[in-house]
């Protein structure tokens, strides 16, 4: 099991987390010869000195190879709404995995799964699968640009759609972009100026705001400003929602909100924890679909991996499990119960943190600008100080704090939760932050 000692004090934390995960460190050491990301497969995976290796995971926990056990608020990028090994997806695969994984044809499993998708999401009056969530942004961009006769593409500063290179991070290495245009967030006056251009095919926003479904949130009269904005100029209006569909509600972000948008593209949740990209949305924008088209109006979708019935069978069983909403309101409730609890224990240290989001809770640090009535929000509206690249160190060297605790992050930016957790999960997690930030202040890393 997990030794949750004081930790840090003289600078001893890394060389004391290297102590309690002596063979992650041996596999970490073998990775580097492999994984040019410093022997990691995804970018935000890496961690100095390294991450943990997992063997297994169950509910809200996940242990490693040393033996550690942590409660995991990463929860598969989100993507583990259900909590980790569900019984009724288990049961799924079994059975699936038995049947085939791959029939290389039509079936039965991907027309049911996406009719239960088409019964949650009114903008789903068709649906289109794809290998993963950044692939389905990609094919509503061609969708979008095929419908209109446009090719340009407005997204927002922060907002996350995939790493290719029309979605990319805007400077990223090796990306060009000369046909996107990005904006800042929650400025209606600069959106319409750009959309009466009257060149933009499709204009994009990622569910919640930026980063995993709000850590700069949206303005919600902005968004519900949007639709009719884009139909004016003849943009189509695409809501991103790979983390926030079936996260939020049964109909996403968008139903929390009260708009439909023309696109929307899906991931995470919606697998039950397997790989999943989807497109829905209107049928006429999608006919670009039918084979039937001129060839100058067809949209020709290959992809070894569309609808597989391994995929499909997870997919099932996890829609199924979300009809009732009973998944998302259970991790609702501990949200809640996180933000107050959470943000009740640092303002009694006259701590500049504060917890605020949904169900993924996210982590400021910071300046406080004012104290939010409503604690889903962030205590600024300053996009820069949310997003301050300064704070990072801090919550890197606070994900190890926690990691020595039993609380697996990425880098103490959100947690992830679901409806798995419990709320001694909560209570125990909000113990290690605060004595994580006390024991950084005894260490000097965090001014008192």
């Amino acid at each position: 099991m997990h030794t949750v000692d004081k930790v840090g004090v003289e600078g001893n934390l890394v060389e004391e987390y290297k102590r309690t995960h002596q063979r992650s460190k041996e596999w970490h050491r073998r990775a580097v010869k492999l994984f040019a990301a410093n022997g990691s497969t995804h970018a935000n995976r890496i961690l100095d000195p390294f991450r943990p290796y997992m063997t297994h995971a169950k509910g809200s926990k996940i242990w490693d190879i040393d033996g550690n056990e942590y409660i995991d608020y990463i929860m598969g990028h989100g993507a583990l709404i259900l909590g980790h090994c569900h019984p009724a997806v288990v049961e799924a695969l079994r059975q699936q995995i038995t049947q085939g994984l791959h029939y290389s044809s039509n079936h039965q499993l991907e027309v049911e799964f996406a009719e239960l998708i088409k019964s949650m999401m009114p903008v789903a009056e068709r649906v289109e699968f794809c290998a993963c969530g950044q692939e389905a942004n990609a094919m509503a961009i061609r969708l979008a640009r095929v419908f209109t006769g446009r090719r340009k593409i407005i997204r927002f500063l922060g907002n996350y759609h995939g790493w290719v290179d029309e979605v990319a991070a805007q400077g990223s290495a090796g990306v060009t972009q000369p046909e996107t245009t990005i904006l800042p967030m929650n400025d209606l006056g600069k959106i319409e100026n750009e959309l009466a251009k009257r060149e933009y095919a499709i204009l994009m926003v990622e569910g919640g705001g930026a980063q995993m479904t709000g850590r700069v949130p949206w303005d919600t009269e902005v968004i519900r400003a949007i639709p009719d904005l884009s139909k004016k100029y003849g943009t189509l209006f695409h809501i991103d929602e790979v983390v926030t569909g079936f996260r939020d509600s049964c109909g996403g972000w968008q139903e929390l909100i009260g708009v439909k948008p023309d696109l929307t593209s899906l991931g995470k949740c919606v697998g039950g924890g397997l790989p999943i990209g989807v497109v829905v949305g209107r049928a006429d924008i999608m006919e670009a679909l039918n084979p039937n088209n001129p060839a100058e109006r067809l949209v020709r979708h290959a992809g070894t991996w569309n609808g597989i019935p391994l995929v499909c069978a997870a997919g099932i069983a996890a829609c199924k499990l979300y009809l009732d909403a009973k998944p998302q309101k259970r991790a609702s409730e501990l949200g809640k119960y996180f933000r107050k609890k959470g943000n009740k224990a640092l303002k009694e240290r006259g701590l500049s943190f504060r917890f605020y989001g949904r169900t993924i809770i996210h982590v400021y640090n910071g300046q406080l600008d004012y104290e939010p009535s409503d604690d889903t929000l962030p205590p600024t509206k300053d996009f820069n100080k949310i997003m301050d690249p300064e704070m990072g160190s801090i919550r890197i060297q606070l994900s190890l704090y926690l990691l020595q605790r039993g609380i697996a992050t990425y880098d103490a930016r959100f947690f992830a939760l679901s409806a798995a957790h419990t709320e001694q999960d909560i209570d125990q997690t909000i113990e290690a932050f605060c004595s994580s930030l006390d024991d950084m202040i005894s260490d000097g890393i965090i001014p008192a």
